[in-house]
């Protein structure tokens, strides 16, 4: 993994080719605000800018570090308490191994203007502070960068302070490579040191810190070993690094705004990324291929259309021309990522061709296919499911106090059906177990399309050769004994709706789980209140009474109603609840069809 973010890392560098100040030692910073002196280092004022991107000394991390003449406040102004102390005392340091330079006298001489040691721009900032514009205030958390009045270029721009910059760093690397000539893990040379340094900070990972996370970082001797100290452990060189912290930040943050339409018809823009997808708030998926190749179907898995899903299928199963050009020896790569404080935890790793990747995709949507009624079309369609609603119906509702259910937003169970199911799509996996638990817990709210969906998927998956196996709208084969008394639960679901009409707790709601789980005790009780249902409906609409009926001994003489099992087990569980959900589809489209 390391290594394919590495190359993707040195992919975007040679991209940037033609940028000037391309170079290991340096890189893009945002500036937030500038603060102007005058050439004899006499304060001037601070200049609030839009934020810009700025190239400055690079570094790896800031604990113990701060960045040559842009940086916070706090290290720039020394405004009070140990930690600023601390952080300003870093940045004079730093600032002192350049001294000697012509383009730093202004600023050293605005440093030495100190008057018992107090900064002569610290009244100007806490000026600035206690403005009461929104703006200023954003802008006093980022960086600050020094300009001389009346020049366009700031101090750390200069061609010459870069070139310092440049220099410096190089010096540094031979210095290292001359004491310590190891080979690097990832790229196997030793044309750059390895250390313990840092390898620099991962941003936007969920749930990770907003200074950004490390991905290889060791902080205890109990995580060292054969004497090494620290980053030395994972043999990791700097370029090596450099490139791998580059390539997963790109991955991360890159996208572009999009203008969405809401629900009242406004036009908006809206950030979309182009190459992450989150799974829940606190995981997110990042993908890419050696040459970034575009891929419709992952957009496909978000809000997959049946048009296109058809398209996809039925290219891949002609094989032909456009089907080809995913066969190629193209390499599709993703990986998923958590935050955990300081660090990121890695959930998933895979690597595969781009063939197989589709492939994988195709068989993935026909196994998720499921048949729903459509109120416009008055028929049953095919309905495919986004991979993110599938694994969002095992997550947890609780009832507001209207009585309707919302999502539980602490369920973090979202996230890890999201990998899972993500992982299984890509490698034509069988699902686990507990995900159908999980899903059949929320059946006792309803069994919605997504939720069907999802327990034929692992059922499909999991089902052994030769058996049964569940479709769209039946079963292919022998129809499991579980299945029929699901489409039995729904049929007698039906004839009470038709006998007493809409009610608070009908059966659904209160047997549901009762037949699902130990049908001999509850199909006892419903076909004895059946019996009273039909009886009224015999009364008032005789010949809905005699249909309703003999549907339903259809139903029963596929199994002895007089033999019905103790118990269902898991699996079995989730044929029951599929057989209910395709007998109320094919209910639905009967009534709206007479």
């Amino acid at each position: 993994m390391i290594k394919e973010l590495s190359e993707l890392g040195k992919t975007l560098r040679a991209s940037k080719a033609d940028d000037a100040w391309v170079h290991d030692a340096l890189k893009e910073e945002v500036i937030s605000m500038e603060l102007v002196i005058m050439p004899d280092g006499a304060f001037h004022g601070f200049q609030v800018i839009d934020d810009k991107m700025t190239p400055a000394e690079a570094i790896s991390a800031k604990k113990g570090k701060a960045r040559l003449l842009l940086d916070k406040p706090e290290e720039v102004l020394c405004f009070g308490g140990d930690v600023s102390r601390k952080k300003h005392q870093l940045f004079l340091e730093k600032l002192e191994q350049y001294k000697a330079m012509d383009e730093f006298s202004s600023v050293n001489r605005f440093y030495e203007n100190k008057e018992t040691g107090v900064n002569p721009a610290l009244a100007a900032y806490e000026a600035l502070a206690a403005s009461d514009d929104k703006k200023v205030k954003k802008k006093l958390s980022g960086n600050i960068g020094f300009r001389i009045h009346s020049e366009s270029l700031r101090v750390h721009e200069k061609p010459a302070v870069l070139q310092a910059v440049i220099y410096k760093y190089e010096f540094s690397q031979k210095e290292q490579l001359s004491s310590n000539s190891k080979k690097c893990s990832v790229c196997g040379k030793n044309d750059y040191p390895v250390g313990d340094v840092p390898h620099g900070m991962i941003k936007k990972v969920p749930d990770g810190q907003t200074a950004g996370c490390a991905l290889i970082s060791y902080n205890a001797t109990a995580f060292e070993s054969y004497g090494l100290q620290g980053n030395e452990n994972s043999s990791v060189c700097t370029n090596c690094a450099k490139t791998y912290v580059e390539g997963l930040n790109w991955l991360l943050s890159s996208g572009n705004e999009i203008q969405i339409t809401d629900k009242k018809g406004k036009s908006k823009p809206q950030f979309r990324y182009t190459n992450r997808k989150n799974f829940g708030t606190d995981t997110a998926m990042v993908f890419w291929t050696r040459n970034n190749q575009v891929l419709d179907e992952i957009d496909l898995l978000d809000a997959p259309s049946a048009d296109a899903v058809a398209v996809m299928i039925d290219s891949l199963t002609a094989g032909n021309e456009t089907g080809h050009r995913y066969l190629e020896p193209e390499r599709f790569y993703s990986c998923t990522l958590s935050g955990a404080a300081a660090r990121i935890a890695v959930r998933d790793w895979i690597e595969t061709s781009l063939g197989s990747f589709r492939s994988s995709i195709a068989q993935w949507f026909k196994d998720i296919a499921i048949g729903k009624y459509d109120a416009d079309l008055k028929k049953i369609k095919t309905s495919y499911a986004p991979l993110y609603a599938l694994a969002r119906s095992c997550q947890r509702q609780r009832m507001k106090s209207d009585g309707t259910y919302e999502y539980d937003k602490d369920d973090t169970a979202t996230a890890r059906v999201a990998v899972t199911l993500w992982k299984a799509a890509l490698h034509k996996a069988s699902i686990p177990t507990w995900i159908l638990s999980k899903v059949l817990q929320r059946t006792r709210y309803d069994v919605t399309a997504e939720r069907a969906a999802l327990m034929k998927l692992i059922l499909l998956r999991n089902s052994k050769e030769g058996g049964s196996k569940i479709m769209e709208n039946d079963v292919q084969g022998a129809k499991p004994i579980a299945y029929v008394c699901g489409q039995i639960f729904a049929k007698l679901e039906h004839i009470q709706y038709k006998a007493l009409g809409d009610r608070n707790a009908g059966i659904r709601e209160k047997y549901f789980t009762y037949a699902m789980t130990t049908p001999a005790a509850a199909f006892g009780r419903l076909f004895n209140l059946n019996s009273k249902h039909l009886t009224k409906l015999k009364n008032e609409q005789p010949g809905t009474a005699v249909n309703l009926d003999k549907e339903l001994q259809e139903l029963c003489r596929e199994i002895d109603i007089l033999k019905f099992p103790q118990q269902f087990f898991l699996e079995e569980q989730g044929q029951f609840a599929i057989g209910y959900y395709h007998q109320k589809q094919a209910q639905f489209a009967g009534l709206y069809n007479k």
